[in-house]
């Protein structure tokens, strides 16, 4: 089980690679934990995909994008969230 600590560094580096991909002047800042990042943050598909292969990249993981849920997309907590699933997964 991860602890609070990697749970947050997981979602710094979710806000990092998504403030990176939208590309829209939206700081790591001001990226919230609960922000949705389709309505919110303006995450669209060519950018989601983007988004998932940077994720990819950054945690060394490869995401089942077969299973993957749009939800997942609601809020940097719940794709941390997934995220850390993921990385216990391949331990």
């Amino acid at each position: 089980m991860q602890d609070i600590a990697d749970i947050t560094k997981i979602e710094d580096t979710v806000k990092q690679v998504l403030a990176e991909v939208l590309g829209n002047g939206t700081t790591v800042e001001m990226i919230r934990s609960d922000g949705n990042m389709v309505e919110e943050y303006g995450l669209d598909s060519l950018q989601a995909i983007s988004f998932l292969l940077s994720i990819e990249d950054a945690f060394g993981i490869q995401l089942d994008f077969e299973s993957l849920s749009l939800d997942l997309l609601r809020s940097v907590r719940e794709f941390g969230e997934y995220v850390s699933s993921q990385l216990a997964g391949a331990e």
